[in-house]
């Protein structure tokens, strides 16, 4: 399989005022992801997991530039996306799309769902006729599993599944090459959310899509996912296949979070020994330094505080395995 998307060394950083500052006061540097590399293949589903807060969601929004990145590439196919204007970013956003959490807020309350999934393309394709327009829209409503005859019904109408396949037929519509899922079932019933999967590893395997998923539930990365990438403070932890990562996790950080998922035997669930984590994620304004989660590490040393480590296969890994740690 051939690349996609090259990512090197992006960072994203705001600056941040507090409530009572002066107008000549510096702002404080938020860090919310700092020197993420990573490569996506065509047809490949990377799985991204971590706590709140480490940076997941802002990493998704900068590949798609909604909000500013910065670093040495963002390399779509042959195009470095960092260094276009916002006018040559439009010709390569229908070639990256989005599916966003919560289905019924990402959805305009004033169109109808015909609309709402036709917008792409009268931004995109506006050689497309009004006939042509339609019916492509009725097509792809009928391929997310929604009836043809709700096209012109509003979103209040749906319940949140419907809502969100309203969401994955407007980002499909105008045929992107990736599509960048952020947390796109965490807001929907357990039933619900097998078929949303289900549904959008259907699409990636008709359409040749690559696909990028945010998660929080690990068994639900685990079943979409080709690789899987762990965040923590912004910087990336371990980087691995599905199995590599679920089944021999190096990263002192990777082994706590798999160690917190449930098992479904109750025999081996109350058996099993689970990994606690002290104190509470550090804030992204003063990140510790040396290596991010040394505060948390139960492995941390002197060298952890002096020396960041660096993102590398270890000898015991697997060969597509990268881990961020001293002692992994």
């Amino acid at each position: 399989m051939t690349d996609l998307l090259k990512v090197e060394d992006l960072r994203v950083n705001f600056d941040i005022h507090r409530d009572g500052d002066m107008p000549w006061t510096p702002p404080r540097r938020l860090q919310a992801v700092s020197g993420v590399d990573f490569t996506l293949k065509q047809g490949e589903t990377l799985g991204i997991v971590g706590e709140s807060g480490c940076g997941k969601s802002t990493l998704a929004r900068a590949l798609i530039r909604l909000v500013p990145g910065e670093g040495r590439a963002l390399w779509l196919g042959s195009e470095n996306l960092l260094g276009l204007s916002r006018s040559r970013m439009m010709k390569y956003r229908s070639q990256i799309q989005m599916v966003f959490q919560d289905p019924l807020a990402s959805l305009d309350p004033r169109m109808t769902v015909g609309q709402i999934i036709a917008e792409p393309l009268r931004t995109h394709r506006r050689d497309l006729s009004a006939p042509r327009v339609k019916a492509r829209v009725k097509e792809m409503m009928e391929r997310v599993g929604l009836l043809p005859n709700q096209i012109n019904r509003y979103p209040h109408e749906f319940s949140g599944g419907q809502c969100q396949r309203i969401g994955i037929a407007r980002a499909l519509i105008v045929e992107p090459k990736l599509v960048i899922c952020d947390e796109p079932v965490s807001a929907l019933d357990v039933s619900i959310q097998a078929q949303v999967i289900n549904l959008l590893m259907r699409l990636q395997q008709e359409m040749g899509l690559s696909l990028i998923f945010i998660a929080h539930d690990l068994s639900v990365v685990r079943h979409i996912s080709n690789r899987v990438m762990v965040l923590y403070l912004g910087k990336v932890m371990e980087i691995a296949t599905r199995d590599a990562l679920f089944g021999k996790p190096l990263h002192p950080y990777t082994q706590a979070l798999m160690s917190a998922v449930p098992i479904p035997d109750p025999k081996i669930e109350r058996n099993k020994t689970t990994i606690q984590l002290e104190g509470d994620l550090p804030s992204p304004m003063a990140p510790p330094s040396g290596c991010v989660f040394r505060t948390r590490c139960p492995k941390a040393q002197a060298l952890c505080a002096d020396n960041p480590p660096v993102l590398e296969r270890k000898a015991d890994g697997e060969e597509d395995q990268k881990v961020a740690c001293h002692f992994a």
